[in-house]
């Protein structure tokens, strides 16, 4: 009787227990690799693949028009960064609290912005370059995510499908002070949504705005000259960030809308909007890229951020 009541799940079973873990650690190597970009961004080093891909390091090309086209490199990295943060702080939050009590809105919050987040990474296709470290690294952690999702769809209260996204998790007066807060955080959300694309639209295209030309003092025809591999790489780091900033957009705008107000919810989207925000603004004059219009919409997020979080504290 004493052997038949024992836990005889095996070793990898127990690891993964319900998928939570999984989704939790998808959460947390997506903080460290944020992370982990910050600190290259900070100490001005490109990855080894960068290198074999450019046939440059970093130092060789910072020779190159006061180093301006490594400083924008490192400012498109250090955004893309603080989005995967943000998105990783969201992942635990859901993980720990509306998953755990089966929640089904917050499995399809998993669900679309997995197809999204790594759906983007198809975008690095569209000037050519795939770089095999990122590629695996993606692959690892689509499985874990992938598997973290087939065995927490069992624990879910209801089988509803995505539809769940679209009820509130509470109804707040838009007039009261926490239903301003909620419309302040669900309108930043909004507005990362639209930047996401429209970031990733660029990258796919143009890859550059004007104010990014203006500010390295060159062209795409000019980059191409020095290094035809240059702007590819260029549109690869601005592809990732639009796709982590849309993704990120979709995580905040659903956590607020089917969340219900709490002390936990307001703290992870406190860290997602000082990672997101603060490095996205943060490092602009640390390179020397204060062009207004370039900033003013991310001025203008955090402000609305900010004033929903002062609203809807918990």
């Amino acid at each position: 009787m004493h052997l038949e009541a024992r836990d005889q799940r095996g070793f990898f079973e127990a690891l993964v227990d319900d998928g939570r873990p999984l989704l939790t650690l998808t959460g947390f190597l997506l903080v460290l690799s944020g992370g982990f970009a910050l600190f290259l961004s900070a100490t001005r080093q490109f990855l080894p693949h960068d290198i074999q891909f450019l046939g440059m390091t970093a130092d060789t090309l910072c020779a190159i028009n006061d180093c301006r086209v490594v400083l924008f490199m490192f400012h498109d990295r250090v955004a893309f960064g603080g989005t995967l943060i943000a998105i990783g702080a969201l992942y635990m939050w859901l993980s720990h609290f509306p998953l755990r009590e089966g929640q089904p809105w917050a499995w399809w919050l998993f669900v679309v912005t997995g197809v999204i987040g790594f759906g983007s990474f198809l975008a690095y296709l569209g000037y050519g370059y795939l770089d095999t470290w990122h590629g695996s690294a993606t692959l690892v952690l689509l499985s874990a995510f992938i598997l973290g999702l087939v065995r927490s769809h069992r624990n879910l209260r209801a089988r509803t499908g995505p539809r769940s996204l679209l009820q509130p998790g509470v109804n707040l007066s838009w007039t009261s002070t926490p239903g301003i807060g909620r419309a302040c955080l669900l309108a930043t959300a909004s507005g990362m949504i639209l930047a996401g694309v429209t970031i990733l639209s660029v990258g796919m295209t143009t890859v550059f705005v004007p104010q990014d030309l203006a500010f390295m003092g060159t062209t795409a025809e000019q980059m191409h000259g020095i290094n035809p591999r240059l702007v590819p790489l260029i549109a690869h780091d601005r592809a990732g960030f639009g796709g982590g900033l849309l993704t990120c957009g979709i995580a905040v705008f659903f956590c607020v809308w089917c969340g219900t107000p709490s002390r936990s919810l307001w703290q992870a989207l406190c860290i997602a909007g000082i990672a997101g925000f603060g490095a996205a603004i943060g490092v602009h004059p640390a390179v020397g890229y204060v062009d207004f219009f370039h900033l003013a919409p991310a001025y203008f997020g955090s402000l609305i951020f900010l004033t929903g979080i002062a609203l809807s504290k918990k």
